[in-house]
């Protein structure tokens, strides 16, 4: 993610500001991909605290128009972890922007949210037909880590949550064009394998033992519908920390030139090789204050294969490439 100048001064302001160190109130807007002190401003601003523009004064911005169903608010506390999941979800739709998903320019489908809070039942995310569905009490730190620990995950966030289920729409899309089913079958498998079954017998058996020559996570060796979202959320981690990793002015070896832009990379091996390089350092400077890894995870040659694909569908699927 970009690091942005101040519209009234000195500093920088980072993607989630509602106002400057001044006080000043600002916001975000998405198309110019840069900050501004004009309203009309989102109609959920007051609400769960979004920052982005409105087309026009009481609307929603662009984000929150895609949210159908909203969590039912008595439910304890909902409202902020609503908050947090569609902060989540602006920054991934943001991420998705640099490759021009979504924006006015994409002539293709917007993915529609429904945001469920959970009362005593746990709420199952997923995507069917354009639609995603997220828990919003996965916001909360304790649930998360107690269901990631359940299911022996290394990683669970909310913004991983948002790229893996966008990642369903985007094969849902994807899957429109003529060019696409045959490519994606050759490299993941065939889809139409029974889901049901395919995740009745991963929870029952587990992944396979050399899962890790084959998949980017175990949860990614359950179908070809989850390798594929797994695939895609992962190379959308990678460019986003290479993206950062620009942004705040870090530099190293691997980078090309002053000024590169990972989101504009058409070589994705090179993308991949400067990305994991990051990763790798800042993995060790985590261990030196005994925190986890920030990407707990190693690439095999065949997902670096499965993210190559990847990368050159993303990049031109939502301009009809």
């Amino acid at each position: 993610m970009r690091v942005f100048a101040n519209p009234v001064g000195a500093g920088s302001l980072w993607f989630d500001n509602l106002a400057i160190a001044e006080g000043t109130p600002v916001a975000y807007d998405p198309q110019a991909r840069a900050f501004i002190t004009m309203p009309p401003f989102c109609a959920n601003r007051d609400v769960i605290g979004c920052n982005w523009i409105a087309p026009k004064q009481g609307a929603f911005c662009r984000a929150c128009a895609m949210t159908e169903l909203a969590p039912d608010t008595s439910i304890p506390n909902a409202v902020p972890h609503w908050a947090q999941t569609e902060a989540a979800k602006r920054w991934v739709l943001d991420n998705l922007g640099r490759w021009n998903w979504f924006r006015p320019e994409d002539p293709g489908a917007r993915p529609v949210f429904h945001m469920l809070a959970e009362g005593h039942t746990p709420v199952p995310m997923g995507h069917v037909g354009g639609v995603v569905t997220i828990s919003v009490a996965e916001a909360d730190p304790v649930l998360r880590t107690t269901r990631r620990e359940a299911l022996e995950e290394p990683y669970r966030t909310m913004i991983g949550h948002m790229r893996h289920e966008i990642g369903h729409m985007l094969w849902w899309r994807l899957s429109l064009r003529d060019d696409f089913l045959d490519a994606f079958r050759a490299m993941f498998g065939d889809e139409r394998e029974d889901y049901a079954a395919a995740l009745k017998r991963y929870y029952h058996n587990g992944p396979p033992p050399d899962w890790r020559s084959h998949f980017v996570s175990t949860y990614a060796s359950a179908h070809p519908h989850e390798d594929w979202a797994e695939t895609a959320s992962h190379l959308l981690h990678l460019t986003d920390i290479a993206d950062s990793f620009v942004a705040a002015g870090l530099s190293s070896s691997d980078l090309p030139h002053l000024g590169w832009d990972p989101y504009m990379e058409a070589d994705a091996e090179n993308l991949i090789h400067i990305a994991t390089h990051q990763v790798m350092a800042v993995n060790h400077i985590n261990r030196a204050m005994g925190m986890p890894d920030l990407y707990p995870f190693v690439l095999s040659e065949e997902v670096r294969c499965k993210l190559v694909f990847m990368h050159d569908w993303l990049r031109r699927g939502a301009q009809g490439l």
